[in-house]
C-alpha cells in the first residue's frame, strides 16, 4: 500500500484526536469529548498534519508496523479494522464513495466536543457515545 492508499484509509471522523484516559489493569480506554488544539472541528482535519507528531507529544503517527495492537483506536477507525481483519463500515468514504456519510451516520466528532485549551479535568469529559 502506499502513502495515498494508506491516507485514504482516514474516514475524517477525528475520533483518534480526542483525549482519552486508559485503566492500565483492563487497557480499558475510555474516551473523553476533548479535543486537541490542532484539530480544526469545522472541517474535521489537524491544522498542522505534517508537523502534528512533533508539536503534541502523544499523537501518534499510524504506521503498519505500529498497528500490531491498537486497542486504543476507537472501534469504527479504519486502520484498526484493518488490522482485525475487518470490513469497513457502508459509511466509510472508500465504501459509500462520499465522505458525508461520516457525518451523517454519526461517526463525526464535529460539534461534539470541547478544545483542550477550554476543558477542566479530563475525567469530567469522558463520553458514552464513542463506538
Amino acid at each position: 500500500m502506499n502513502r495515498d492508499e494508506w491516507e485514504a484509509l482516514c474516514d475524517g471522523c477525528a475520533k483518534c484526536c480526542l483525549h482519552r484516559l486508559e485503566d492500565e489493569e483492563t487497557r480499558e480506554i475510555y474516551f473523553t469529548n476533548v479535543h486537541c488544539r490542532l484539530l480544526d472541528v469545522k472541517s474535521g482535519q489537524c491544522t498542522d498534519y505534517s508537523n502534528r507528531s512533533t508539536l503534541v507529544s502523544d499523537c501518534v503517527t499510524l504506521t503498519v508496523d505500529n498497528l500490531d495492537d491498537p486497542y486504543w483506536l476507537p472501534s469504527t477507525c479504519a486502520y484498526r479494522l484493518l488490522q482485525e481483519g475487518k470490513e469497513l463500515p457502508q459509511w466509510h468514504p472508500l465504501v459509500s464513495g462520499n465522505a458525508k456519510t461520516v457525518a451523517q451516520s454519526g461517526n463525526s466528532i464535529r460539534g461534539r466536543c470541547v478544545c483542550e485549551d477550554d476543558a477542566d479535568e479530563l475525567v469530567h469529559h469522558i463520553i458514552t457515545w464513542m463506538k
